[in-house]
């Protein structure tokens, strides 16, 4: 029988309340059931928001570095447990070992670094225009915080917004993706198991149309984490605006990798089959899209078709294995449905462009890592995320015309450029417009100390990560102590003429 799992509501563990409940199963071998969970509604996302923000009258008062020290044991028992999470992980999402276990260090990492920062939250003081008075300002709580986490990466990115959240005094409703519940319900628990209090932390499983846009619309809620497509983030900031309710949008991306003619093509071939088909191509972050310079594009091409030939499919829980499936049904066939846009549009297929079926592979959503050549930028391949393994490539005359290309869509969060000319590297860091830029690195392997996110249509201008987080997670609150026991009037006062 698999595990039944249950929402956690002010520390308890219940059902939804319509009894409902919905399967999680495994990707790679679509026969065998991960988890049953609740399918929650409005009344379930309600009752945790009533125990949320009652745990926050005490929670809120907790010294910072104490609930660092929580969110550090988390850090610990995340350690002890690391080998056990990735394999869960690996079962109910599809990705591969080598990257589940890294999905659950980004989770260790964040630990750490969000715990010591419960001692450096550090406010302003400044001398004030007015004899004996001080002037200070300083960090506190916001209240309540909704965080609606997406499928691909089950453990870094929930623990990028719920530990900074946690040290820096905030409760949480947390609503996973019901593709990937087990990792989070066993994140909650090592919450639990590290002594975080009762109600500060719940979990409400379901979709995002009936839980997600419960949290949203809740007013008790004030501030809404949300990784996720674009379309519903403009969705979320739409609602939340009726309360002008703090948001924090993480959304899509249509990531590209410059090769100019004078790279190590052999690095940036490396970075560009991590890039393109590391989770499948499932990551924000992902290479979309490879813009080469025209000196070198044949040969690359080539080169990159021959390794591309030879990457391996299959279940990830097999060490051997580079690439896993997709996540589900419904996103292979919307993978494959931008293949034949491709196709029609008049895009050159160089591999891929199928589902990879025989042997274990039947049980599974796999398909064939794709690339298609000659993508011109008009091209709906060029412009629209796909979130799978397909990869457009692109012709470019020099660097400039790379970054224009680069530039040619309404999204911004990663990018890379492969050079060993300095100038075109600082040209690129100057005008490529994106949150995130490598120079001879791919367009993924962000790391937990630095902040995260994109421009444009990628994202509201927030950004996770490092110390930006708690910029979200807390307001400034500005003090000013007068002790010169007479009415002082600034401006008025400080300057009489």
């Amino acid at each position: 029988m698999p595990k039944a799992f249950r929402n956690l509501i002010g520390g308890q563990e219940k059902d939804a309340v319509s009894g409902r409940t919905f399967e999680n199963r495994n990707p790679a071998d679509w026969n065998e059931i991960v988890g049953i969970f609740p399918k929650s509604e409005k009344r379930d996302v309600d009752a945790a928001v009533d125990a949320a923000k009652q745990a926050y009258k005490e929670w809120h008062l907790f010294p910072a570095p104490k609930r660092g020290d929580i969110v550090k044991k988390a850090g610990d028992i995340l350690v002890a447990r690391k080998g056990e999470l990735a394999k869960q992980m690996t079962r109910e999402m599809g990705k591969v070992l080598l990257e589940t276990r890294g999905d659950v260090q980004e989770g260790i990492d964040t630990a750490y670094y969000s715990a010591s920062e419960g001692r450096r939250m550090f406010g302003v003081t400044a001398p004030s225009e007015l004899p004996d008075k001080f002037t200070m300002s300083m960090r506190v709580p916001v209240g309540v915080a909704g965080v609606i986490s997406p499928w691909n990466f089950p453990m870094a990115i929930p623990t990028w917004k719920i530990f900074p959240a946690l040290v820096s005094g905030d409760t949480i409703v947390f609503k996973p993706a019901s593709d990937t519940p087990a990792t989070a319900a066993t994140l909650v628990e090592i919450l639990v198991e590290a002594g975080v209090p009762a109600g500060v932390v719940n979990i409400v499983h379901g979709t995002g149309s009936e839980v997600g846009m419960a949290i949203v619309q809740n007013d008790d809620i004030e501030l809404v984490s949300f990784t996720g497509s674009t379309a519903v983030g403009k969705k979320i900031s739409e609602i939340a605006a009726g309360t002008l309710k703090r948001v924090s949008l993480e959304l899509g991306g249509k990531n590209a990798e410059i090769v100019m003619d004078d790279a190590n093509l052999e690095l940036a071939l490396d970075g560009v089959l991590w890039g393109a088909f590391g989770t499948t191509g499932q990551r924000c972050t992902a290479t979309s899209r490879l813009i080469v310079h025209e000196k070198v594009y044949d040969k690359f091409l080539d080169m990159l078709a021959e390794r591309t030939s030879r990457l391996k499919l299959g279940n990830g829980l097999d060490e051997s294995i580079e690439v896993g499936p997709l996540v589900n049904e419904a996103q292979r066939e919307k993978v494959h449905s931008y293949t034949e846009i491709g196709k029609r549009e008049g895009a050159r297929l160089v591999l891929g462009g199928e589902s990879a079926r025989g042997g274990n592979l039947d049980g599974g959503w796999f398909y064939k890592p794709t690339i298609f050549a000659d993508v011109a930028p008009e091209m709906t391949i060029a412009r629209e995320e796909i979130f799978g393994p397909v990869l457009s490539v692109m012709k470019a005359k020099s660097i400039d015309h790379a970054i224009e290309l680069l530039n040619g869509t309404i999204y911004g969060l990663s990018s890379a450029v492969y050079t060993k000319n300095l100038n075109h590297a600082f040209k690129a860091m100057r005008d490529i417009k994106a949150g995130i830029t490598y120079i001879n690195a791919p367009t993924i392997g962000a790391e937990t100390h630095m902040p995260f996110g994109g421009v444009k249509q990628t994202g509201n201008g927030h950004r996770e990560g490092g110390a930006s987080a708690f910029e979200f997670f807390t307001e400034i609150k500005t003090v000013y102590v007068d002790y010169s026991d007479r009415l002082q009037r600034a401006q008025i006062d400080t300057y009489k003429n």
